[in-house]
């Protein structure tokens, strides 16, 4: 039975997509809510901080008053501060007597009971017949009265009034356009992972080709990207096996066939011992280039996976290559080809029998697909600071249409497949170059063709 997709298994609870967008709708509103607080505190709070310090500017004034000239000192002052044509309005200034009775001033009616002495506080007291909120201060004189000082907080409640309406409006405005914010990241989100699963679902359904359309230049875009890049090298590697089995299955039948057919001839009734004989030792030749053949095969997996690099250590390249030059000058002569060798010492790490077989398996390719040249030449140099290994041979070289081929495993360009091999030659080079961090740098030259192992700087 097939498995439920992920979204109807777990619903918008196990959505990455719908979390972040929850995450983003709070994030948004605690943001409004902070400057909501910031602009409420600054605008009220700084009004009220003006008020509290013009009420005991006055207090402070009036009680000096008092000090200096006593109660007529002071009812004089009062009367000059109601009168002074600023903040009359809002202004309450009074002098009450130990009995209650107002003496001086505008105070009006006071609910309740007025503050202790000394400290400021909020009320409600009738100005023209209306309750009204104040702010105010009592302060006690020697004689027992007591001086009020206060603040009618109409206009504070006014601006209140606003900022508060202002803020409640922009609140729901902030909320919707957090939610319709959140819903459009969220669909946004989805779409992008959409793309990318569609695509992964066509891949699994076995269209290896198909690849995630990257647009923009965000993390979606790169992440697409990496996406992209696997698929290439997922579908090279499939292409790849496809190529060494229909290889493998192709190079396996000739020798095979031989073997049967000699086997064959071999049960047959022969009265000639030798050629019974004869059969025997080909079948046994053709039965040793098939172990051959996966013997390389293993030693390609085994450089591939990296097994050998635990035993790399320092190296002149220039000694290898001088060597192995000495041991095929013989060859090379049989051939009728000048082997010739040049390079000063240089220093890599790597296994010394590894690549002894890569320079081996190159030169041996040069001697064998150049000699019509009549010379091939082994150099040991620097280019750009990295030690680089290079044969060239002065042959007919390869046509440009195979030079991207050649390190395929099995594939022999057409010119050459009466010549002995399998194939696999440059696969085993290209992969003992790759497990000492270098690059196999092939190139076709006029006349010849020339290959170079480059590797890292030491």
């Amino acid at each position: 039975m097939a498995r439920p997709p992920a979204s109807s298994r777990f619903g918008l609870r196990g959505s990455i997509a719908f979390r972040l967008a929850v995450g983003y709708g709070l994030l948004l509103a605690a943001s409004m809510a902070t400057l909501s607080a910031i602009v409420y505190f600054g605008t009220v709070g700084v009004f009220e901080h003006s008020i509290d310090n013009k009420i005991m500017a006055v207090e402070t004034h009036l009680a000096d008053a008092w000090v200096r000239d006593g109660r007529a000192g002071l009812v004089r002052e009062i009367d000059a501060q109601l009168h002074d044509l600023i903040d009359t309005d809002t202004e309450v200034v009074g002098l009450v007597d130990v009995k209650g009775r107002l003496l001086a001033g505008n105070l009006g009616r006071w609910y309740g009971e007025l503050p202790a002495a000394g400290d400021l506080a909020f009320g409600q007291m009738e100005r023209s017949g209306t309750p009204v909120s104040v702010r105010l201060i009592a302060t006690r004189l020697d004689d027992g009265s007591r001086l009020v000082v206060g603040r009618d907080l109409i206009e504070l409640d006014a601006i209140r009034s606003v900022v508060e309406r202002a803020l409640l409006v922009s609140g729901a405005v902030s909320i919707l356009l957090a939610f319709f914010g959140a819903q459009i990241f969220r669909s946004r989100l989805e779409a992008r992972i959409g793309r990318i699963r569609r695509t992964t679902a066509r891949i699994a359904a076995g269209e290896l080709s198909s690849r995630i359309v990257v647009m923009g230049n965000d993390e979606f875009a790169r992440l697409a990207d990496d996406i992209n890049r696997m698929l290439d090298r997922i579908e090279a590697l499939m292409e790849g096996v496809r190529h060494v089995s229909n290889s493998i299955a192709h190079d396996l039948r000739t020798p095979l066939s031989r073997v049967r057919s000699r086997l064959d001839r071999a049960l047959q009734a022969s009265a000639d011992p030798h050629a019974l004989v004869a059969d025997a030792r080909l079948a046994i030749e053709d039965i040793d280039s098939v172990i051959s053949l996966f013997d390389k095969l293993l030693q390609i997996a085994a450089l591939e996976s990296g097994v050998r690099a635990g035993t790399f250590e320092k190296l002149d390249l220039a000694a290898i290559a001088h060597d192995m030059t000495e041991l095929y000058e013989a060859a090379a002569e049989e051939q009728g080809v000048a082997l010739r060798f040049a390079g000063t010492p240089t220093t890599i790490r790597g296994d010394r029998d590894l690549l002894a077989s890569a320079l081996a398996s190159l030169i041996d390719n040069a001697i064998k697909y150049g000699r019509t040249g009549g010379r091939v030449d082994v150099e040991v140099a620097t280019v750009d600071g990295a030690p680089a290994l290079t044969v060239r041979d002065y042959g007919q070289g390869v046509p440009l249409e195979d030079m991207d081929k050649l390190t395929r495993r099995f594939y022999r360009v057409d010119q050459s497949r009466h010549l002995p091999g399998n194939g696999l030659g440059l696969s085993i080079v290209t992969a003992i170059t790759q497990l000492h961090d270098g690059t196999l740098a092939l190139r076709r030259l006029e006349p010849g063709f020339e290959a170079s192992m480059v590797f890292p700087r030491a």
